[in-house]
């Protein structure tokens, strides 16, 4: 038997693990800032690329594609090499992976703050950089496939199966969910429009935690575990029956995201129900990862690496328990809008994919560098630490979620709402979210304490960029099943067939969903009362997006009695059919806005953007004080009409040449309605004065922001009455 000689790229892997701790630095810093930003909402006042609404999809993209993206690339490009006992295809395309995975999230990091989103949760970046995801990711799965055509190693370890169910599945959800029309060159609009972008997002959105925050984390789980423990996994036939089981389910799942909403009741019928069924590969992959530490228990006491890796997949049994949990209508009705969710969402963030890459760092970085942790101490330093943090995170989020809900929920014996005004429960909670902030510090102060650990660790060391390995070469075996071989057993040594069983299990759930939502007409029920935006309400509408609006406000008011007494009629599939994208929004840190339309006046929503404490005592907001003083771009107005006709809105050619005049008619009336308040009026003569002295330049209200936001927000939700609904 031939045994060759090849060496290990650990450089690669080395890039990978400094950009994840310095991302994760980054990422967990601003999340901290946010945390801090519902305790002293004015923290930023007036600088527009800090305010909250644009450095949240920062703080979520930077966690989850940054930190935990480039800890998926440091495990899988370790992990791969040495259990196909073969390098990297390609160290051109290791390292296009790397840089090209950096200039996306700096591109993220620069574009997210200024303002250009999509707003679709977790896929906010606009299409150039869409673009620059998957042409890098092609990149990725190309150098992993090829790499597994040369292998050594001739049966695919479980690892390798979820890599490839990543790389496929993600993708597909990444391409599909990011088809849009661009309208310049950092705008689009997306090309679904309504529920079917709703049901897209959360097909994405969803399964973006499923195989992104995931199933990559198994593989790793199922590498880097019996590792550790130095045990092999305790059942390799649990381990075929929770992948398959895991990637045929999960992929269904997307529509529990969105119950008691618009989408019709068989697509979230059939999200309950396969929501319901994923428990059980869920927790056959955690016991499956548990018991691999059976009889190392002794060693889990004094081995902090041991320790992360327990705590993470306890984490991720907790996470896996509680998201069937709440696809249960009934629990979904009580958790749905609230800080159940930002819990359960961080449980599963903080502790399986956050204490697992730390675990993965620990036990690697001494190996890469051929020396000793530098200090077991700290590392149990920071595991207690970590731990503590994410307990004081969570569990005060539990208590204002269920908080929350009840106090939305409770009527006085005369059928009025006992907390009519949204802000009682906004101020009721403000303890628990100083309590979050403490446990959001803990966590922080931890990995500062990882990073120290392996700056000395790594200081300690030798660099060994090219490690040196043997393995006999890949012997030629029939390409059918030999006698006594099982379909799995033949399988794991067939990676083509594999990765195309795998594409068409993810494939089916998707297509049987949103393929009828999309081509059946009468999914979404026509309203003919609903008209396009206007071109000035279609403007506000962008800038609504801009801010990062949607973070905090709903725009789906669901038929419960409650949401009826505080918001008005509930919402209509018709009523979405010109919104490119959607905006239903995942999280009511302020009121339900979908029926806001005409219940302010004009000078009510000027006040509330420039200062909003001044119209509501005790509010969390931030002042938009920019809205109200910048200029409209008016520019790209026709263009965006132009676009919106080619997705199907009905705009006609004279609509379009008149879209200046329009905007200008309508603005002038605002502008009227706002001199009805006399200290607008004084201020606004003033301001207009000074600027005619000085010489400067100076805005006529009907052409500023506020007024096309303005616009907008007073349309929303009065395109309908019940008795118009066809």
């Amino acid at each position: 038997m031939e045994i060759q000689q090849f060496y290990y790229d650990n450089k690669i892997v080395k890039k990978f693990i400094y950009a994840t701790i310095f991302w994760g630095v980054i990422g967990m810093a601003v999340g901290l800032l946010l945390a801090f930003f519902f305790l002293f909402p004015n923290l930023t006042d007036g600088i527009s690329w800090l305010s909250f609404g644009r450095l949240r999809p920062l703080h979520t993209n930077a966690v989850i594609f940054a930190f935990v993206g480039n800890a998926i690339f440091a495990g899988v490009y370790y992990s791969s090499q040495r259990l196909l006992k073969a390098r990297m295809a390609s160290d051109a395309l290791s390292n296009i992976n790397f840089w090209g995975w950096q200039l996306i999230i700096v591109a993220a990091a620069i574009t997210l703050p200024l303002g250009y989103t999509s707003s679709k949760e977790y896929a906010e970046l606009e299409w150039p950089i869409d673009i620059a995801i998957a042409l890098v990711w092609v990149v990725f799965g190309w150098n992993l496939i090829a790499t597994i055509l040369k292998r050594r190693q001739r049966h695919l370890y479980v690892a390798i199966w979820f890599y490839i169910a990543t790389f496929v599945t993600v993708a597909v959800l990444h391409i599909f969910n990011s088809l849009a029309l661009p309208v310049g060159v950092l705008k689009s609009y997306s090309v679904y429009a309504g529920v079917q972008d709703a049901l897209v997002q959360w097909w994405y959105g969803h399964n973006a935690v499923a195989f992104f925050l995931t199933t990559p984390f198994l593989g790793l789980m199922y590498y880097f575990v019996p590792k550790a423990a130095n045990r092999p996994v305790y059942s390799y036939k649990l381990s075929i029956v929770h992948f398959w089981s895991l990637i045929f389910i999960y992929i269904w799942a997307g529509p529990h995201h969105l119950l008691y909403s618009a989408l019709p009741e068989w697509a979230q019928n059939l999200g309950v129900a396969f929501s319901v069924m994923l428990l059980m590969p869920s927790w056959g992959g955690m016991i499956n990862g548990l018991l691999t530490l059976r009889g190392a228990w002794d060693k889990v006491r004094t081995d902090p690496v041991l320790k992360f890796m327990v705590v993470a997949i306890t984490g991720y049994g907790m996470a896996t328990f509680e998201g069937p949990m709440l696809s249960l209508k009934s629990v979904n009705a009580i958790g749905h809008y609230t800080d159940w969710i930002i819990a359960h969402v961080h449980v599963g963030a903080l502790a399986w994919n956050g204490f697992l890459t730390f675990g993965m760092i620990y036990w690697l970085v001494p190996r890469l560098f051929k020396t000793k942790l530098y200090s077991l101490k700290l590392a149990n330093v920071h595991f207690w630490i970590g731990t503590l943090g994410i307990v004081m995170y969570a569990l005060p989020l539990y208590v204002a979620g269920f908080l929350q809900a009840s106090m939305w929920k409770q009527f006085n014996p005369d059928g009025t709402l006992v907390y009519g005004n949204f802000l009682e429960t906004v101020t009721e909670i403000i303890p628990m979210y100083a309590m979050r902030a403490i446990g959001g510090t803990l966590y922080l102060t931890g990995l500062l304490v990882l990073v120290y650990n392996i700056y000395a660790t790594i200081k300690q060391g030798s660099v060994v960029s090219d490690e040196l390995a043997e393995a006999p070469a890949l012997e030629r075996v029939s390409k059918r099943r030999l006698a006594g071989e099982g379909f799995h057993t033949w399988l794991e040594r067939k990676p083509i067939q594999l990765t195309i069983l795998a594409t068409i299990a993810i494939l089916i759930g998707g297509v049987i969903q949103i393929v009828p939502t999309i081509m059946v007409k009468s999914n979404i029920p026509t309203i003919s009362s609903v008209k396009p935006y206007t071109p000035l309400e279609l403007e506000g509408r962008d800038i609504y997006i801009r801010e990062g609006c949607v973070s905090c406000h709903s725009q789906m008011i669901r038929p419960f009695r409650s949401e009826v007494e505080r918001y008005g009629e509930y919402s209509k599939a018709g009523e979405y059919v010109y919104d490119h994208p959607f905006l239903w929004g995942s999280k009511r840190t302020g009121p339900d806005i979908h029926r806001i339309g005409g219940k302010y006046s004009d000078n009510w929503h000027l006040n509330h953007m420039y200062d909003p404490q001044s119209t509501s005592s005790g509010s969390i907001m931030p002042a938009y004080q920019w809205i109200v003083r910048d200029e409209l771009d008016k520019s790209e107005t026709e263009n965006k009409m132009e676009v919106m006709v080619t997705l199907g809105v009905p705009y006609t050619e004279e609509d379009i040449a008149n879209a200046q005049q329009s905007m200008l008619e309508q603005g002038t009336a605002i502008e009227k309605n706002l001199y009805s308040d006399p200290d607008f009026a004084e201020t606004y003569e003033n301001d207009k004065k000074s600027a005619a002295e000085s010489g400067a330049d100076f805005v006529e209200m009907k052409n500023r922001e506020i007024v096309a936001l303005i616009a907008y927000l007073q349309r929303l939700g009065t395109d309908i009455k019940v008795k118009e609904v066809e």
